[in-house]
């Protein structure tokens, strides 16, 4: 941070000047060499613009030590109803984000290929937005090629408050594995880094039903 004092000598202010339009040349050169999500790029930096999420941190849980199903329903963005009846005998992936989470942007495509992967093949991906409305939250999903159904919880926190055992208020975002049960099997707090990990974790979850 540069600090100008009005008590500094002539030629002082100017090599702090040239000093600001170096840096400011510099800036901007580094801008437009960013990619086309800048605010995932100052997540993935370091600068968290205030964001509250979890920091990665991986839960699995053993079959037997798991809770009691969750049930769920909402309004998706497109308009319709997704109900966790409809998962019913499938792993279901659930992920809790909004369209202004640094974190949930730096992830989505990674959501979205692990989707790919499974769909069709044993599990089942899940949106939960928690703030945005439905315009807003279509706009990300088109942005990202999320294909996916989103519930839009914003106006009445259902699910939210279906899952407040597991998913902390402020870890945003909050990836959730659940068994063929409806019981959680794993859960991510805070930013998916790799899709691997999620790949292993539905991969072994499936397999319980072997």
């Amino acid at each position: 941070m540069h600090l100008v004092r009005s008590g500094f000598e002539t030629r002082l202010r100017r090599s702090s000047t040239l000093g600001l339009v170096a840096v400011a040349a510099a800036s901007a050169l580094l801008l437009a060499g960013c990619s086309s999500d800048p605010l995932a790029e100052q997540y993935r930096e370091g600068n968290n613009k205030g964001y509250i999420a979890g920091d990665g941190t991986i839960a699995e849980f053993p079959a037997g030590e798991r809770g009691e199903p969750i049930a769920f329903e909402g309004e998706t963005i497109e308009g319709g109803t997704l109900d966790s009846v409809d998962l019913a005998g499938e792993v279901a992936v659930v992920n809790f984000w909004y369209a202004g989470c640094a974190p949930c942007r730096a992830e989505a495509p990674l959501l979205q290929q692990v989707h790919e992967e499974f769909d069709g093949n044993g599990a089942s991906f899940v949106g939960v937005n928690v703030r945005d409305q439905a315009a807003t939250a279509a706009s990300f999903e088109q942005n990202y090629g999320i294909t996916y159904p989103s519930i839009v919880d914003a106006n009445d926190g259902a699910v939210q408050y279906a899952f407040a055992g597991d998913v902390p208020p402020a870890a945003v975002p909050t990836t959730l594995v659940l068994d063929a049960e409806g019981r959680v099997a794993a859960r991510i707090l805070g930013q998916l880094k790799d899709a691997s990990i999620l790949e292993t974790i539905v991969r072994d979850v499936i397999a319980e039903q072997a």
